[in-house]
Formats: structure tokens, C-alpha cells, sequence
């Protein structure tokens, strides 16, 4: 049997398929910047291009699953997607293109989710701490194996967190400051004891590849592999003091959209690893997408 998973954010769409025939196995992903929330906070509308743009690529990985003999597809949709006034009217056009529905999740369901990923495929010792660091929102998890124990979700991400505060590129050192700040009065509250932090997310991911000679990406050798608290702030550092033009020509594994928005995803991972008072994470490529890959998987498998 074969499952697909469509995970629509605020910033990314991505596509998973999983054949659970003997184990579990995913034999297909991908990925694709569609930056639904882009606009969303001036008047809390989802953009017509936005929309347009993310549907299109919704509809390429639906004939991909397809393709791939996928049994069944999954569509759940974030923290855009909540937030909308005009997400009805977005659900409504997906329909209309794909014949699919797709479910709106709550902050508690996403977070779950990415916990059940991390938990199945990094299997972190100890009480471990996840940082889903998304577009619109970033979710903080905490518990021990599949348990989760701690569950809360900020409206911080990197698509509003840059239109509020990065307004010069290279962003100013008062711009820093004042993101910096602003991240430590809403982190500290969700602070937690615990042996392992894991992050999550296209920042810490492109970090990582980065980091290790990951290029072109690879997500089998970026997952589960391991940060510093300099690296952070080095590469915090690096790119701050650039535009997001030349983050692109320096290094390619850089997105082209995501160039613009890498400094708020750094700071969150920097500010967080700095108040949880750990020294290094962990990083995980599987999120909420392979979560729903493993909840079906573990429904299915007998015993």
C-alpha cells in the first residue's frame, strides 16, 4: 500500500510518499517555495498569486502520487491557512482544480505530528525538545518517545517575522536588536528542561547542508545530523552581513526565495539554543508531511 502526504505551509509545500507493502519506506519527496502568507498580515487575505501558484504546484504532486501508485493522498494545510479570512475561498479552488480536500490542522495537531516524525525516524534519548520553526508559526514540543508532554505554538515565523522587522538588505544592526528582543520576551516562556533539542525546518535544513557539503540537497544526509551553538551564530553572523543577492551567488544551496528570509529563521534557532541553554541540535528533515506517513503507517501495521 501507498500513501501520499501534502503538506501546505505558510512559506513551503512539500510531498511525501510512503510504501508501507513490507516496512516503511518513503520512496518519493520534494519540495517547492510557494510563500502562501506572503501579504496575509497586511490585510489578513491570502494574495490571488499566492493562491494561484501554491494550487498549481498542489496539482504536480497529486499526478505525481499518482503516478508513484499512490492508494490514498493526504492534504493538510497550517498556520496560513488558519489565519486567512479568504481560506474558504482557497480550500473551495483547490477542490474545484483537484477533486481533493484538504483539512485545515490545528497548532496542537502540527506539532503532534512533527513530534511522531522525529520520534519515529531519530528516535532522540531522553526528553528531547523540537523546534518546528515554519512560515507563520513555530511549534515547540517536548516529551519522551512518542509522548508528548509540552505542546505550545507561537504566531512567529519567518515570513512574518521578516516583513516586521527586516526592512534593509543586509538588515541593520538596530533591525537585529529589536528581532532579537522581541524573540526572547516570546521564547523564554516556553523554555523547558531537556537532554536533546531538534530543529525542524527549511532554515536549519539549509544550515546544515551548508555546513556538511550537502550540495545538490539531499535529505538523507541532512537528516539527524548535528549543529553547534557557533555554527548558529556564525552563519547568523555571515549572513546577516550580506544581501540576499550575494547569499545566493555565495552559496548555492540557498533557495532563491528563502534567501530573503534565512536571517529571522537563524535568529530563532540562535535565541532558542541560547535560552534552553544547549550547546548543540539536532536536525531533522522529516516534519509534519512524513508525520501523517507514520500515523497511517502505524495504524495499519498489525500488533
Amino acid at each position: 500500500m501507498k500513501i501520499a502526504s501534502i503538506d501546505v505551509g505558510s512559506y513551503s509545500c512539500r510531498l511525501s510518499v510512503a510504501d508501507f507493502s513490507n516496512s516503511f519506506e518513503i520512496i518519493h519527496e520534494e519540495g517547492n517555495i510557494t510563500s502562501l502568507a506572503s501579504g496575509l498580515k497586511q490585510d489578513g487575505h491570502l494574495l490571488k498569486d499566492r493562491m494561484e501558484e501554491t494550487i498549481k504546484v498542489i496539482e504536480n504532486y497529486i499526478l505525481k502520487a499518482k503516478r508513484l501508485g499512490a492508494d490514498d493522498i493526504v492534504l493538510v494545510g497550517t498556520e496560513a491557512l488558519r489565519r486567512a479570512k479568504n481560506s474558504l475561498e482557497f480550500l473551495q479552488k483547490l477542490k474545484d482544480k483537484t477533486g481533493y480536500d484538504l483539512r485545515i490542522i490545528t497548532p496542537e495537531e502540527e506539532g503532534s505530528l512533527a513530534f511522531l516524525a522525529v520520534a519515529f525516524s531519530l528516535k532522540p534519548k531522553g526528553n528531547f525538545c523540537l523546534i518546528d520553526q515554519g512560515g507563520g508559526s513555530t511549534e515547540f514540543v517536548c516529551g519522551k518517545g512518542f509522548e508528548v508532554e509540552y505542546l505550545k505554538s507561537l504566531p512567529i515565523g519567518i515570513v512574518n517575522l521578516t516583513e516586521e522587522f527586516i526592512k534593509s538588505d543586509p538588515p541593520t544592526a538596530e533591525e537585529l536588536e529589536s528581532l532579537k528582543n522581541f524573540l526572547d520576551k516570546v521564547i523564554k516562556d516556553v523554555v523547558r528542561p531537556c537532554d536533546v533539542l531538534v530543529g525542524l525546518g527549511g532554515t536549519i535544513t539549509t544550515i546544515s547542508a551548508i555546513k556538511h557539503g550537502v550540495f545538490p540537497y539531499e535529505d538523507s544526509k541532512v537528516h539527524g545530523t548535528k549543529l553547534s551553538l557557533e555554527d548558529i551564530r556564525f552563519w547568523l553572523e555571515t549572513l546577516s552581513s550580506m544581501s540576499a543577492d550575494d547569499r545566493i551567488k555565495k552559496f548555492p544551496h540557498i533557495e532563491e526565495k528563502r534567501a530573503k528570509v534565512i536571517i529571522p529563521g537563524l535568529m530563532i534557532f540562535y535565541r532558542a539554543m541560547t535560552l534552553f541553554g544547549v550547546r548543540e541540535i539536532t536536525v531533522s528533515d522529516w516534519g509534519i508531511k512524513e508525520g501523517i506517513l507514520v500515523r497511517e503507517y502505524l495504524k495499519r501495521k498489525p500488533g
